[in-house]
């Protein structure tokens, strides 16, 4: 273990924090105290096409079109999705109604694999949230058949679509300042502009999906709008979808839902039925997000449920999504077990990257690749490709999922790749990305991202906010932090802080064996220093065998414990080094 002071103390605790991560000291108060003054205007987006897609919409309403929404595979998308249709369907019930809905079958997204089918059922208005702004040949051909084209996007695209009306955050013409609005934000905001219209706030009451959908396209937090959506919806859960599940996670996620704990008790849930899900089970949980169907009467499903039994369509929806996700580890943890050996046997961990190529005997779903790198990147400590035979444009290419080892220094692995210069593609997140590679060129990608790869660290490389002196850490400091929880996320990380020289006698240190090997040790001030899943090792050093003391430096997040009304400061151990031990100590 490794650590270093971001950058030196120049300002007062909070100030710090948020200078760390790249919030001005001149705005981090604004930033910390963000309100509604602090969401754009929807005009912003385009005026003149906002009203081009508002006069299509209400036009087709009128009409009575047979109309289709794409409900792009993720969390963005159904999200924005469901927020169009719960909107639309306070203004236009019986029209909703009527709405097909399309839940992609797999991991395409826009119109491309959908238009043939629905335009031969007869489709002619088609709705697409979060997708289409590139899918000019697709939306030609819904035009060529007297079809209309209304696109809500947020993704980057290259050329005027004129078969289409789009409003993009992304688009040359929008004046919108910020670009970290993900699509259902757009959707958001485009229900706000018909909102004032209608001088009406029927927008407002979805914002609790605005959350979900940023916290799960990980839009950057750093973005005062965009931070300030998240926190608000999460403050506010209203739909049952999202409702259900941060109640079956209650325990885990407190009563106050942060961005991190939305991150890894919310979205993987809905992604896991995206990923592995039937088709029954995505359009069970799309359908368990519209206010207007979540609550339906269904045939039950529940284990040994009577014949004839019925129970609520979005109370289904939340056992099945945590069937899918039990369903999916099982799967990760076989396909772990088989790519271990191949690991071994192949000798890979000789290189700084581990670039694992499948082969058809390897038999790993497509779903979970992305969750086995990052497994097999934290577990090895090292940048990881999973990549399968695959072909781009009658090309030979191995394809699938990167992940880069931020802990390694490696802060842009996407970039590493494209500087091989030896790919053909790197799509995505810095560090969490699609990777393509020609078959040939696998060798030359190997050789190039171990030469760009050569310092880095064989030990995790922790950037921490403080450095404490073991003797005399500050109490303030740790509750300051610890009550910032609702602002870190995506680029706003959560602060580490390090104390280093912590003397621990025997007397300071309690074992919870049942919570598997869970190590606290209380310090003269009360504060508690917790240690997880600790090894017997290191419950060894610490109590068994602590006949002086153990000196420590450790780093840890600082965490606020509230137990039956007694609130105390915690610092929670990500990891630790022994520095001395077995003198006595007075």
């Amino acid at each position: 273990m490794k650590y270093q002071l971001i950058s030196e103390i120049t300002y007062p605790p909070l100030t710090q924090i948020f200078v760390n991560r790249g919030i001005p000291a001149s705005k981090v108060d604004s930033y910390i105290h963000a309100d509604e003054s602090d969401i754009n205007e929807p005009e912003r987006l385009d005026e003149n096409k906002i009203k081009q897609g508002v006069k299509l919409l209400l036009t087709n309403v009128k009409n009575n079109t047979p109309t289709a929404i794409i409900v792009d595979p993720d969390v963005d998308g159904n999200t924005a999705s469901a927020l169009l249709l719960n909107y639309l369907h306070i203004l236009f019930p019986t029209w909703t109604e009527s709405i097909r809905f399309y839940v992609h079958d797999g991991k395409q997204h826009g119109l491309n694999d959908c238009v043939k089918q629905l335009l031969s059922e007869g489709y002619k208005f088609f709705l697409v949230p979060d997708a289409g702004s590139n899918d000019t040949e697709a939306c030609k051909k819904i035009v060529d058949e007297g079809g209309e084209v209304l696109i809500l996007d947020h993704h980057d695209f290259d050329k005027e679509n004129q078969y289409a009306t789009i409003i993009n955050n992304q688009d040359g013409y929008s004046n919108y300042p910020n670009k970290f609005l993900s699509g259902v934000g757009v959707v958001w905001q485009f229900c706000r502009y018909i909102d004032k219209l209608n001088n009406t706030d029927h927008a407002d009451n979805f914002r609790d999906l605005v959350a979900i959908g940023l916290v799960g396209d990980m839009m950057d937090l750093r973005e005062i709008e965009t931070s300030y959506l998240v926190h608000n919806g999460l403050k506010n859960i209203n739909n049952p979808l999202i409702y259900g599940l941060a109640k079956k996670n209650e325990f885990k996620l407190g009563d106050n839902i942060s961005p991190i704990g939305a991150a890894f008790y919310i979205v993987p849930l809905i992604n896991a039925v995206q990923r592995s899900g039937t088709q029954e089970e995505k359009e069970l949980i799309f359908q368990s997000m519209l206010s207007y169907k979540a609550f339906e009467e269904i045939p039950s499903t529940k284990r040994g449920h009577n014949f004839g039994e019925m129970e609520r369509r979005v109370d289904q929806a939340v056992r099945q999504a945590g069937n899918v996700k039990n369903r999916q580890a099982r799967i990760q943890d076989k396909s772990l077990e088989t790519l271990e050996k191949k690991i071994e046997d192949e000798h890979l961990l000789d290189h700084k990257a581990l670039l694992l190529l499948l082969d058809d005997d390897n038999n790993i779903p497509a779903e979970v690749r992305g969750l086995i790198a990052n497994k097999f990147m934290a577990k090895y400590q090292r940048p990881c490709c999973l990549l399968t035979k695959g072909d781009k444009n009658g090309v030979p290419v191995s394809q699938g999922s990167a992940r880069g080892w931020s802990l390694a220094g490696v802060d842009d692995f996407k970039q590493i790749c494209q500087d091989s210069k030896a790919i053909e593609y790197a799509v995505g997140h810095p560090n969490a990305f699609g990777l393509g590679i020609p078959v040939e060129a696998v060798d030359d990608f190997i050789a190039k991202t171990d030469a760009s790869l050569a310092d880095m660290t064989d030990e995790p490389q922790y950037y921490v906010d403080f450095i404490f002196d073991g003797q005399h850490i500050d109490e303030d400091t740790i509750y300051t932090i610890a009550n910032m929880e609702e602002f870190w996320g995506q680029n706003m990380d959560e602060p580490y802080i390090a104390i280093k020289g912590l003397k621990v006698t025997a007397d300071m240190v309690d074992i919870y064996e049942k919570a598997t090997n869970t190590i606290k040790i209380t310090l003269h001030n009360k504060i508690t220093i917790m240690k997880f899943k600790a090894t017997m090792e290191e419950c060894n050093k610490l109590k068994y065998n602590n006949n002086g003391f153990v000196e420590i430096d450790l780093v840890g997040r600082a965490h606020q414990n509230n137990y039956n009304g007694n609130v105390s400061a915690q610092v929670i151990t990500e990891a630790y080094n022994i520095i001395d031990s077995n003198k006595y100590y007075f």
